[in-house]
This record gives C-alpha cells, sequence and structure tokens, in this order.
C-alpha cells in the first residue's frame, strides 16, 4: 500500500523558531501581547493561503488544522483556504465535548458539499483538563474519552439519513439526523495512547494516529490496537504524526535543527516542561520522555529527534537528516504497518518544499507513493480523529 502524505497548517502562528503558545501570551498568563514576538508569522489567511497552495503543489493530499486556545478557529479558516485551492483536503480538528455530535454531522456534511469532498474531521478527545475547562467542559480523562465513543456512535447513526435515537451516559438524542448526509461517508482517524482510548479506537477508527516515536514502541503500540480491534471483528490501519528537517545533506539538516534551539534559553525549557508535564495526556507524558527535558542525546532513535517536545505539546519529534535518510524513516515505519504521515516543520512555508521537492522524489523512485495529486482523480477525504497536533 502507498504512504499517504499530508502537511501542517499553523493557525496558531509560524516561523523561523519553535513557535508555541507562549508566542502569543505574557508568561502563559493568557493576555495577548501587544505585537508578535521577532521572528513570528501570523496566521492570516494571506500567509496560510501560501502553505496551502504549496502543499497542493508539491503533491500533499491534506493539511492537519488544530483546535484550541491558541489557534484560529479551524473550520472557518480552512472553509476559506478551500477556495484559494482545488484538490487539497482540510483535516479539520475539534472536539466533542464542545459541540453537539448531530451538530458536527450536520457541519461535516455540508462542508463536504461545499468543497466537493475535500474535508477530513479531526476529532480530539483532550488531555489538558485546563484547556478543557476553558471551554467548558469539566469531564475527566477516562470519561472524555467514553464520551467520544458516544459522540462517534451518533455521527455515523445520523449519517445514515434517518431519524436516530441515542440514549447513553452523555448524550441523549431523540430522531437525530442529517438531512443531506455526506457521500460517501468519511472515515474515522483516531489517536490515544491510554488505557481508556485503546477501546475506542477499536470500536470506531478506521486510522488510528499516532505521534512519532522509535519504531519499536510504534510497532508495539500498532500491535495492541490490532488485537483490540480483532476481537472486536475490526481491522484498522495507521498513521504517524512527525515534524521534518529535510536536507540536501545530514550535516545540514542536523544544524537546522540546532538553530530551532539557539533562542531557546535554559528557563524557557523548563517553563515548557513544567506545563507539559500536568498535562493528563497519557501520549504527552511519553513524548516528554523521550527526552526528560534535557538536551543532550536528543537523537533518540537513527534521524529521530526530540527536540521540538522541548517546549512545544502535542507532536514532540522530527525527522533529520538528508532527503535520502528521511525517506529511510518513513519506509522504515510504512513497514511497521503506517500509512498516513501527517508532517510539518519550522518555518512551515519552506519546509514544505524542502520535503516535497527532496523527499517526495525519493519515496516515489522505492515505489512508496501512488500517482502525483495533480493527476489523481478526486476522492472525498476521510474522516480523522486524533489526540492532538
Amino acid at each position: 500500500m502507498s504512504v499517504h502524505l499530508h502537511w501542517f497548517l499553523p493557525t496558531g502562528g509560524d516561523g523561523r523558531t519553535l513557535v508555541d503558545r507562549h508566542a502569543y501570551t505574557d508568561n502563559g498568563t493568557g493576555r495577548p501581547r501587544p505585537a508578535l514576538p521577532a521572528g513570528v508569522r501570523a496566521p492570516d489567511v494571506e500567509y496560510l493561503a501560501q502553505i496551502a497552495k504549496a502543499a497542493e503543489r508539491l503533491g500533499f493530499e491534506a493539511v492537519l488544522t488544530p483546535t484550541g486556545t491558541w489557534c484560529e478557529d479551524a473550520w472557518l479558516t480552512t472553509v476559506a483556504l478551500s477556495q484559494h485551492t482545488e484538490r487539497l483536503k482540510f483535516l479539520v480538528a475539534f472536539r466533542p465535548g464542545v459541540i453537539s455530535p448531530v451538530l458536527a454531522a450536520q457541519m461535516a456534511s455540508t462542508y463536504q458539499r461545499l468543497t466537493r469532498g475535500r474535508l477530513l474531521l479531526n476529532v480530539v478527545t483532550g488531555g489538558d483538563s485546563v484547556e478543557q475547562r476553558r471551554f467548558g467542559d469539566h469531564l475527566d480523562h477516562d470519561r472524555r474519552y467514553a464520551r467520544t465513543d458516544e459522540f462517534l456512535r451518533i455521527v455515523r447513526g445520523v449519517w445514515k439519513g434517518g431519524p436516530f435515537d441515542f440514549h447513553g451516559e452523555h448524550y441523549q438524542v431523540d430522531g437525530g439526523l442529517t438531512a443531506l448526509p455526506p457521500d460517501p461517508l468519511p472515515e474515522i482517524f483516531f489517536g490515544g495512547s491510554s488505557a481508556a482510548a485503546g477501546p475506542v479506537a477499536a470500536r470506531n477508527a478506521d486510522v488510528y494516529l499516532t505521534w512519532g516515536e522509535p519504531p519499536e514502541q510504534v510497532r508495539r503500540k500498532i500491535t495492541w490496537i490490532r488485537e483490540l480491534a480483532e476481537r472486536e471483528g475490526r481491522e484498522v490501519r495507521f498513521g504517524i504524526r512527525l515534524h521534518v528537517i529535510s536536507r540536501d545533506s545530514a550535516r545540514d539538516a542536523w544544524a537546522a535543527a540546532d538553530r530551532l534551539l539557539d533562542d531557546l534559553d535554559d528557563a524557557t525549557v523548563a517553563a515548557a516542561q513544567q506545563a507539559l508535564g500536568r498535562s493528563e495526556s497519557v501520549g504527552q507524558q511519553r513524548m516528554l520522555a523521550l527526552h526528560g527535558g534535557s538536551r543532550d542525546q536528543l537523537e533518540i532513535a537513527p534521524n529521530l529527534w526530540a527536540g521540538v517536545g522541548l517546549v512545544r505539546g502535542g507532536a514532540g519529534t522530527a525527522l533529520v537528516g538528508s532527503h535520502t535518510e528521511v525517506a529511510d524513516r518513513i519506509e522504515e515505519y510504512h513497514a511497521l504497518g503506517i500509512d498516513h504521515f501527517v508532517l510539518s516543520g519550522y518555518p512551515h512555508l519552506e519546509e514544505a518544499y524542502w520535503f516535497g521537492e527532496g523527499v517526495t522524489p525519493e519515496l516515489a523512485s522505492r515505489g512508496l507513493t501512488g500517482p502525483a495529486a495533480d493527476a489523481a482523480p478526486h476522492v472525498p477525504a476521510p474522516l480523522l480523529v486524533a489526540s492532538g497536533r
């Protein structure tokens, strides 16, 4: 099976440094700064359109769009960007705890028609209670996953076209429906590393998405989800979320990685680690364990660099190396069973070109990619459910 390559839309800002929520607020208090820090690019529609157009031109199938306090709204941003592109699909993130499942199903159906089938839904259960409460969600970690399970059952139910009733612990729906269901129905991607997440993935996911851990850890996670899915009489496919720093030579790539850390002092790293350490997300704790908050030995597996996770929540690892080396690592993950690669890099515009012009041709020469995006027939995109950015 061919690999599916996706890129990322930095709707929280972009730049030549590791940009995260600290870039927009005063010491994490939540108060906006009067101006963006030097080197940070605002996520306005003009800049995001540049990235979207580049991703489409370079053959990426879709772009992942995050959700949260520090991002622009994913639905509104991507429907605007759909008017600047022709084939590119959008992985629109949202959280089950802050929207009705019937309304979400209706919004997705409308979006599919408006964009002619270019929507993917990234359903984010959420692993940070502080962030969840900010949006009015006060459930604990495991109950959030139980609610996601009900949420996805309702979405599928109302997409059948007739009145759908559901009476569970978290939702009570009488006669829910979408008057015009999407055709075809979107597939479902899901991510989560906790014991509560696994069964939800097994029952609902078409594709299970993991953050970029070393290959052996990814292999064990794939085995775990496959066994759970088999008990449900289902099959699940797999994807991975990674940053990339790919250059003509390995030396240049590692130099670029080092430069990302140059403007991060120890106090900044320590503050970020303290904040991230409070997360309830098992996936986030696994990311932190890869580096332990130290700048030493950040290459945790061949060409797998954990430096991003020193200050950034969610996906914290990057593939770093020459174009050939990065292609080698993608091929290695693909051999484990990974088909979908959701990638990003700082800045996202420039790194899209480094990867698209360097690594993608290498993958094509190995027979790992399908037809070029501009030659491929239009197929409506899958629904993506994930646990973070």
